[in-house]
């Protein structure tokens, strides 16, 4: 999967330059937004919207909801190639999502580097980060002559369905790490990510099954396949974040103890919370809801973690998670090579290092 990933990113990035150019100038404007009232600022919108996007993409990211995608409507029998505008619309939702919640958890890094918000100020940083939910869709509109109404009404529906959903799991997220006495059960925490992370991946399921005209319950099984994988991909995100504090990761590109000085209750954090004795609880707790934390604080939290193995706890949750999403490949009408391709990204999701 990685070398698929490789082969499709460059394509994606063309793809998203087409959405948003690195040049916005008058022209451009004109034809994707419609004649102005009075004047655009092309300069203005350059600096609020394709300068923050592409500094956010020119960092890396693997495109794997893009790539995914293109992955599932090959699976269907269809060129890739004449839906790659289409595989934006996943991508730049995500890396919408990333800006906004940057600045909601007070974020210092992003991929190695400053988060937005710390370059071009909250203000353009929340603007830009909005219009990448509503760029995306303008696609479906440009496009219509090749989309049948009753498509392109599928796809509006489903879309406006699951981004309403990723907000309940932000908004379960900011308040759970907001608040020092919170009881949240392991459901509630998996349920928080099958919204916030989980609805992108079924996004780039739904959207490939609407698209390539496939009936309801192929639609349902993919979702189902890709929410999971997202679940799967979030808890790997978690402790990724522990072992790259630790030394025992790669290069993740967030700041050290990202998670505790955020205050997060991951599904290691929950599990360590119900696996210490209540002392030590308390103390988590205390060192997760402080405003600040030294780098000790910081050890100390990291420290409990791995007293309660909640890292592997939480790693064989993932495995579980993902072994079901798997399944879900078993009902579905996909070629051995896709079939394949799939198992092997979820597989990726969970062992890798970045």
């Amino acid at each position: 999967m990685r070398e698929t990933l490789a082969e499709w990113r460059p394509a994606v990035d063309e793809a998203i330059a087409d959405l948003v150019p690195r040049e916005i100038d008058d022209e451009h404007l004109e034809t994707f937004f419609g004649e102005p009232t009075y004047e655009y600022d092309s300069a203005g919108i350059q600096r609020a919207l394709s300068d923050p996007l592409w500094e956010l993409l020119d960092r890396g990211g693997k495109r794997w909801r893009a790539v995914l995608f293109l992955v599932f409507v090959e699976g269907f029998g269809e060129d890739p190639e004449e839906y790659l505008h289409y595989a934006c619309i996943p991508e730049v939702l995500h890396n919408g999502t990333i800006i906004v919640d940057d600045v909601e958890d007070e974020a210092t890094k992003r991929r190695g580097e400053p988060a937005l918000h710390h370059i071009y100020d909250q203000d353009v940083a929340l603007n830009a980060g909005n219009a990448m939910y509503f760029l995306p869709l303008k696609l479906l509109t440009q496009t219509q002559a090749d989309l049948p109404a009753e498509q392109r009404l599928a796809a509006y529906e489903m879309l406006m369905d699951e981004l309403n959903r990723t907000h309940l799991g932000q908004g379960m997220d900011i308040y759970w790490h907001n608040e020092h006495e919170v009881d949240i059960t392991t459901d509630q925490y998996l349920e928080m990510c099958a919204c916030k992370t989980g609805c992108l991946g079924r996004i780039v399921a739904r959207l490939a099954a609407i698209l390539t005209d496939q009936p309801a319950d192929v639609e349902q099984a993919l979702a189902t396949y890709a929410e999971l994988t997202a679940v799967a991909f979030q808890i790997g995100d978690d402790i990724l974040d522990v072992e790259n504090s630790l030394g025992r990761a790669g290069d993740f590109g967030k700041e050290f103890g990202n998670d505790v000085r955020e205050g997060k209750k991951t599904l290691l954090v929950i599990h360590a919370l119900s696996e210490s004795n209540p002392e030590t609880a308390d103390r988590l707790r205390d060192i997760l809801s402080a405003d600040t934390n030294t780098e000790d604080d910081i050890l100390e939290a990291l420290a409990i973690l791995e007293e309660t193995d909640s890292v592997e706890y939480a790693r064989e949750r993932a495995l579980d998670i993902a072994a079901t999403a798997c399944a879900e490949l078993d009902t579905l009408p996909l070629d051995d090579e896709t079939d394949r391709k799939l198992r092997e990204f979820t597989e990726f999701v969970i062992d890798r290092d970045v």
